[in-house]
């Protein structure tokens, strides 16, 4: 019964003995040769999948990185900008004067004391945005927060004046900066 086809053939008489060797070592050679060729294919393929792997991991990593390193430059600008904002805001604001600036197309006001209003009005002030909270930092500072975040900067005013034209019949009426209305 555990007899293969060729050992029946024999033994029936159909094929010779040598007959039955020749095609006993052609089917050798042809399962040696598809275990050759599959085998390098597939060690090539998988090679070059592993390859392919290895360069996407290290794109990947690379991204990941990049994203890693641009977070912290960001979280340290913010807390430089914080140091600079809490280190230099000018305590004495509490005042009675409306001071009036634009933040994100909304209108706000600060109640600041006379002499801090024409320091805002002169530019010598600047309000700069904490959070949600509006500090008045020196304009020196305003200068290095702005460099920084120019976001945080909400109002400079600007303390050169232009110089008036010579044909103008209006130079004689100046207008003044803190016009109160």
């Amino acid at each position: 019964m555990a007899n293969s086809l060729i050992d029946q053939l024999k033994k029936s008489g159909l094929v010779g003995k040598h007959k039955a060797q020749k095609v006993k070592h052609s089917q050798y050679k042809n399962k040696k040769r598809k275990d050759k060729k599959g085998a390098a294919a597939a060690t090539d393929e998988a090679k070059r999948l592993a390859q392919q792997a290895q360069a996407e991991k290290v794109e990947r990593d690379r991204q990941l990185n990049q994203q890693r390193k641009e977070e912290a430059e960001r979280k340290a600008v913010a807390a430089q900008v914080r140091q600079l904002i809490e280190t230099n805001r000018v305590e004495a604001r509490d005042g009675e004067i409306a001071y009036h600036f634009s933040d994100a197309k909304v209108v706000k006001h600060l109640y600041v004391s006379e002499p801090v209003h024409k320091h805002l009005s002169n530019g010598r002030l600047a309000i700069a945005k904490l959070d949600e909270a509006y500090e008045l930092v020196p304009a020196a500072v305003a200068e290095k927060i702005k460099q920084r975040d120019p976001q945080c900067i909400i109002s400079c005013a600007v303390s050169e004046t232009p110089e008036p034209d010579a044909d103008d019949p209006y130079a004689d009426y100046k207008i003044p900066d803190d016009l109160m209305w």
